[in-house]
């Protein structure tokens, strides 16, 4: 079962190229965070905050 586990993680880590964009987005009550970073791990600008309300959402 581990074995399965590690494979499939490899499997996607390999998909991972110099023309990947990761998104990462924790979604929240409130409010919600956004940050991007490049296939090194390198972030991308600064984070990126919103409520989650219609104008944060706008």
């Amino acid at each position: 079962m581990k074995y399965k586990q590690k494979d499939k993680k490899n499997q996607r880590i390999q998909q991972i190229t110099g023309q990947t964009l990761i998104i990462g987005a924790d979604i929240a009550k409130k409010t919600h965070y956004v940050r991007a970073i490049d296939y090194r791990g390198i972030e991308l600008g600064n984070r990126c905050i919103f409520n989650n309300d219609r104008q944060g959402l706008l």
